[in-house]
């Protein structure tokens, strides 16, 4: 689960100039989209009507296939990779050193607009500057709350462009797969193209390989961690559409108590680091987020870390916690636990 970014408090992301200032910018934009559409009806050059029935059970509609996409970066990775490119994203997009976040895939980030790089940021003038005609995000709940969109203003920003949740919650990673490649299709993808074949094919024999390994290696104990200075987060397999996916393949995930998984509402466990033996495993799956520390890293600040048996053994893999969900960028996630768990020595 992706936990971190709900551990800041929660900020405005008005920059100086206020509501004012920000409700002028609106009324321009409105006023701009008037004129160029005539009538303000939202009527486009080329195709027909656009409707699209989200997780939430609401229906985005637009008068043509939106041309002006906004969308968290994990889901406009997901589309690139299905030939559908956005024109502004919110969510870990840019390293502090420029790089491409690991979110974002094989996008050109150079090419989009950032609208806000980290929880809690999404600039709302820079959003209105983009024209969008509809924003798309993935949701981590059964409220319908769309992933980094903040809270403190998400009535203003889903007020400028219909907008199209993806549930990755509490279900199978294949689930948002299909409704991903049904996004990109009613964006325009073209999902019978040789490459989307090919990945989907490679994707299913990854699945099938894990399950293989699982079953061959049921001794072998995976345990999914996350680290932040203070506490190691482990997490359970309920709720992550990754981790319900690898159980229902047959992968052995170390499984904190119900109580001790309360707290977070059931995504993961908080360890202090002096108690991060408590669990027994052969692989640990760590976070690969920014947001997380990675292994290198806490080889230097935990001592604690560099004790336990898996560590020593060298049988760390990264956990891409917030998968791209296109069928190029799943397939390795399944095919790397798989030859994790095939070589694997049992040290637990």
């Amino acid at each position: 689960m992706p936990h971190s970014p709900r551990k800041p408090s929660r900020r405005g992301i008005l920059a100086a100039g206020g509501a004012l200032g920000l409700t002028a910018v609106l009324a321009a934009c409105g006023d701009e989209k008037a004129d160029k559409n005539g009538s303000g009806s939202g009527a486009k050059d080329g195709g027909g009507a656009w409707s699209f029935k989200d997780d939430r059970g609401t229906t985005a509609k637009t008068d043509a296939t939106p041309k002006n996409i906004v969308a968290f970066t994990g889901v406009a990775a997901a589309l690139y990779d299905y030939g559908v490119e956005v024109k502004g994203v919110f969510g870990p997009t840019k390293t502090k050193d420029g790089k491409p976040d690991v979110q974002a895939g094989d996008m050109d980030i150079s090419k989009v607009t950032i609208l806000g790089n980290a929880w809690d940021q999404f600039n709302i003038e820079k959003y209105v500057g983009l024209q969008p005609d509809v924003l798309l995000s993935t949701m981590f709940d059964d409220k319908g709350t769309l992933w980094y969109v903040p809270e403190a203003s998400k009535d203003k920003i889903l007020k400028l462009a219909p907008s199209v949740g993806i549930s990755v919650y509490d279900r199978q990673m294949t689930k948002p797969l299909e409704r991903l490649l049904a996004l990109a299709e009613s964006l325009g993808a073209d999902v019978k193209a040789d490459k989307v074949v090919k990945a989907k094919k490679r994707f299913e024999a990854a699945a099938e390989r894990l399950r293989k390994a699982a079953k061959s290696r049921p001794e072998i104990k995976v345990l999914v961690g996350s680290a932040s200075q203070d506490i190691f987060y482990v997490s359970g397999s309920n709720l992550s559409a990754d981790l319900e996916y690898f159980k229902a393949l047959g992968v052995n995930i170390v499984e904190p108590s119900a109580a001790a998984l309360k707290e977070s509402g059931g995504w993961f466990e908080n360890l202090s680091w002096e108690n991060v033996d408590k669990h027994k495993a052969d692989v640990i799956m760590m976070d690969n987020r920014t947001s997380a520390i990675q292994p290198a890293a806490l080889a230097e600040q935990k001592p604690t870390w560099e004790k336990l048996p898996a560590v020593k053994a060298g049988q760390v893999v990264p956990r891409v916690t917030e998968p791209i969900y296109s069928y190029a960028k799943c397939a390795p996630i399944l095919e790397d636990l798989a030859e994790a768990i095939e070589k694997a020595k049992k040290v637990s």
